[in-house]
This record gives structure tokens, sequence and C-alpha cells, in this order.
């Protein structure tokens, strides 16, 4: 089946690559338009993901310099991207003896829309369920936690905890209960088998290539990687499976990373070239 690709997904993609500018200039709903349409993705679809991410907070109306309707990224999504950045391209080795980070929550009745959105923000940062109310994590993630959880307002109902497992099972064996391991391996082997072969053909060219084919197949992968770092929480490889795919799939994406951010920021002008360059 083909990968889906969203135009709501495609353009925080394009932010977080080339749209944080040292200045936050708004990118023109223009460009915007030309950059997407390279992706395949139609004006209208362009226009209507922009609203939502604009009613989201997200993305800010301003004026370019010289005048035209463009979109700035809020505060919020800096921190989000920025965030990002440490998951998506400077994550570290885990280690076993880093330990954990627990939220524990309490919702009242009352509230209880905020408890299933607790829940589900919390596995999206990567959490798995080690008891009903009790979340675990590497606590390598317990700062990009605490953000998130105060922009969402929802940090009166956590408290962050950090530790370690000291039994009864033997933590392998407790991770495979907290987290569906099979299902995230599921996600590493599929980014291998849309963009490993990817990475083979721009290993095979001589040439550069042109600016807009690295900028379209940077931007596919990035789209498809940037999901895989929260799915995968980064759990230490001693916990996980023989054969773990998910350093295969980290290697496929830091090359394609290092080899078409900057050949495809030549067809991002000007944002490539003012924007970050080394995706920390």
């Amino acid at each position: 089946m083909a990968e889906q690709h969203t135009p709501r997904s495609l353009i925080v993609s394009l932010y977080g690559a080339y749209g944080r500018t040292p200045d936050n200039a708004p990118m023109p709903v223009a460009e915007l338009i030309r950059l997407m349409g390279a992706l395949g993705v139609d004006a209208p679809s362009v226009r209507s993901s922009v609203s939502r991410l604009k009613r989201r907070g997200l993305l800010v109306p301003e004026r370019t310099a010289d005048g035209a309707a463009g979109y700035a990224l809020s505060a919020d999504a800096r921190q989000l991207l920025d965030d990002g950045d440490r998951r998506i391209y400077a994550r570290e080795e885990p280690r076993p003896g880093d330990g954990w980070v627990l939220a524990v929550f309490s919702v009242p009745e009352a509230e209880r829309h905020k408890r299933h959105l607790l829940r589900s923000r919390l596995a999206r940062l990567g959490f798995g369920s080690a008891a009903p109310g009790v979340w675990i994590a590497p606590a390598a993630l317990h700062e990009e936690t605490r953000h998130t959880l105060r922009r969402l307002h929802l940090d009166p109902y956590v408290d962050l905890f950090r530790g370690e497992h000291l039994g009864f099972t033997a933590t392998a064996e407790a991770v495979a209960r907290w987290w569906d391991l099979a299902a995230i391996a599921k996600q590493h082997e599929e980014f291998l088998d849309r963009h490993e072969p990817v990475l083979r053909r721009w290993h095979w060219q001589k040439s550069p290539g042109p600016p807009e084919e690295a900028y379209r197949d940077y931007l596919l992968a990035l789209d498809s990687w940037r999901r895989l770092p929260y799915a995968d929480p980064g759990l230490p490889e001693e916990l996980l499976p023989a054969g773990w795919p998910g350093r295969r799939a980290a290697e496929v994406f830091g090359e394609l990373h290092t080899r078409l951010r900057d050949a495809g920021a030549e067809f991002v002008r000007p944002y490539g070239a003012a924007g970050r360059r080394d995706g920390a």
C-alpha cells in the first residue's frame, strides 16, 4: 500500500526542515503552494491545511518584508519543533542505567475527556502503559514531556518521577508488556522498505542530482521518519528483540539527511539558505 503523506503533516515537516529562520520570518503563502506542489499537493489543500494549523495555534499569519501574505511559526510551534529535533536528529544512544520517567495522573470524573487526551498524548510521546494511570518512558524524555504537558495545560493532573525498575520480572520482559514492540518494529521495516531504495538510488547517481528531486526525496523521508522516534521511545539495545530494525532505519534516515537536506535547500530559496542547516 502506498504511504499516505497528508498535506498538514508535510507542511509541518517543511517548516521543521527549512522554515525556522533566525528572525522567524514568515513563509509566503505563494512559496508554500509552490513547495507543496512539488510534493503533489494542490493549492486548495495547502490553504485548508494552513487554516487548520492556524486554528491549532501553530502558525501565525504575518506579512513578509515585501508585503505578501505569509505564515510564521508560533512560539509553541518552535518549542515543539526544537523538542522534535532532539528526537529526530540528535538522539543519544540509551543506556540501561539511565533509568525511567514515570507519569502518574489522576483526572476528576467531571473532566474525563482530559483523561483520554493525556493517554493519547503520552502514547504519542513514546510512553508505554505500565498500569492504569501509570505510564513509563526512558528518562531522557522527561524534559520534552514537561514542555508538552505544560503547553497543553495538562500538567496539573500529572506527577512525574524518575527511577529504576527493581523487579519482579526481568526488565526486558516488562518492556515487552509496556510497549507493542512488534508493531514498532513493523513501522521501522516499512520505513526501510520505502526509503532505503531511495538512498541506494542516490548512492548510484554520479551527479548531485537536481535540487527539486533532493528536496522531494528528503521531505518525504523526513515526513515518514519523524513519527518513528515517537512510536519508538529509544530503549536500550539490551532490552530489545534480536535483529531490531530501528538502528538500520535511523542510519538510513541519517544518511538521507546528510546527503539531501542542504541539496534540497537550494529548491526552497530563500529559506534553504537562511534556515537551520544542522538539524539540531
